[in-house]
């Protein structure tokens, strides 16, 4: 049935409008009718002309319910509550000046109509205005919700996207999110970089400042991620669309009269949990980390940016004065100028004597990170016991403890191959 219709929105366009297609199917079945005068028409000339007209007139509603199954078929037509969309693909004044020369230098595919889209995408074009569509109160969404808990005893809210949609997601970081502008000093969630060389620009410390950005993806709403893709080098149109398929509001989820309802509780915005949510935020914060960077390099410090946690740090051998207050000062309102807040009460500093962590890994001295000595020295009670035939006083399983280790590994190769070398025969007998 689609795909009747998609070729019928062929014919339709060839022939140049909807009305242009109707009135040449008019003429084409015998029923368009050559207006004349009626004054000198007989009564019998003038009924049959009647019943004509009215042939005429039922066919065009045949045809004209026709057509519009056929536009539906193939244009988007509506997103939603909140959400502007015109089908025609006019210009819009606030594109890219060269949006297709943009999107080239970017290397990313050519998407001009929705049709592309959801051709790219393994999918139709209802299919995707159903994954787009923009719901303040719904009975279904494309997310599930589920918490973990947080370091400080609390707990932060996950919304995984379902399949169809994850898989958009996924086609979206792979061709577009992936290809964007990223500066130096982001670590986080980009191939060959990590926790680790996060940490390392920060190693031989003589004072280390942690930085959290508040609410970091709520703060990127819907217009902000319209904004990235228009600024990559798309339309008006591809960047609504490609928009709404990376955000969503945060709900919550109410029971009334039996039914499970999801309800808006704010704009639409990057979800936790969403593939394309950590680099459409390191693409964002391009010119945040551009002029941090800057700002850092006139005084000295290093500064370094792994998703919302901003790290600064001084060298031990840096001559002349820290300008700490100036810095802490700095910070927020070039924050805030781009668009993000700071957490107040995370902002953290840590002088050299005390322990200096970076995204969890130990960096005093000139050693480079390394894990925290509670976690070795759990391992190695651990690895004791099961080797006395005891059980882990934590009760952790072999799984987590091989996870661990990995971890280990990932930042202390040789203590790591140690541990996971002992752990295997462990592993291998509990299967």
């Amino acid at each position: 049935m689609t795909d009747d219709l998609l070729k019928l929105w062929a014919e339709i366009d060839e022939a140049g409008s909807q009305e242009a297609y109707i009135r040449g199917e008019l003429e084409r079945l015998g029923y368009l009718v050559q207006r004349r005068d009626v004054d000198d028409m007989s009564k019998r000339q003038l009924a049959d002309y009647k019943k004509a007209l009215k042939k005429e007139a039922a066919e065009r509603r045949r045809l004209k319910k026709e057509v519009w199954q056929a536009y539906k078929t193939a244009n988007i037509v509506h997103l939603g509550e909140g959400v502007y969309w015109n089908d025609a693909a006019a210009i819009d004044k606030w594109d890219h000046p060269k949006a297709e020369e943009r999107a080239a230098e970017n290397e990313l595919p050519p998407l001009d109509k929705p049709a592309q889209l959801a051709e790219a995408l393994h999918m139709d074009v209802a299919e995707l205005r159903w994954l787009a569509w923009n719901r303040e109160a719904a009975k279904k969404i494309h997310y599930r919700r589920f918490t973990i808990p947080k370091r400080n005893g609390g707990e932060r809210e996950i919304w995984a996207p379902l399949p169809k949609i994850k898989a958009a997601q996924s086609w979206i970081l792979r061709n577009i999110a992936e290809r964007l502008p990223v500066h130096g000093a982001a670590h986080g969630f980009l191939a060959g970089r990590s926790i680790v060389t996060n940490a390392a620009v920060h190693t031989n410390a003589g004072i280390v400042v942690r930085v959290d950005l508040k609410d970091f993806f709520p703060t990127v709403t819907f217009p902000r991620v319209k904004g990235i893709f228009r600024k990559a080098g798309y339309r008006e149109q591809t960047a609504t669309l490609l928009a709404l398929l990376c955000t969503e509001s945060p709900r919550q989820v109410i029971e009334h009269e039996n039914e499970t309802w999801y309800i808006a509780l704010g704009p639409r915005c990057l979800p936790q949990g969403a593939p394309t949510s950590p680099a459409l935020t390191n693409t964002l914060c391009f010119r945040l980390d551009q002029r941090l960077t800057g700002l850092t390099a006139k005084m000295g410090w290093r500064y370094t940016r792994y998703a919302d946690d901003l790290t600064f740090s001084l060298p031990t051998n840096h001559q002349g004065e820290p300008k700490l207050g100036y810095l802490l000062n700095k910070i927020p309102h070039i924050v805030e100028e781009e668009g993000f807040a700071v957490n107040e009460k995370k902002t953290w500093v840590a002088r050299k004597g005390g322990r200096q962590a970076v995204t969890g890994l130990t960096i005093n001295g000139k050693a480079g990170p390394r894990v925290s000595r509670e976690l070795k020295r759990n391992m190695r009670a651990a690895i004791h016991n099961l080797k006395q035939g005891k059980s882990h006083e934590k009760a952790q399983k072999i799984t987590q403890l091989i996870g661990n280790a990995a971890f280990i590994y990932m930042v202390e190769p040789i203590l790591g191959a140690k541990l996971l070398a002992e752990l295997r025969p462990f592993l291998e007998s509990s299967k």
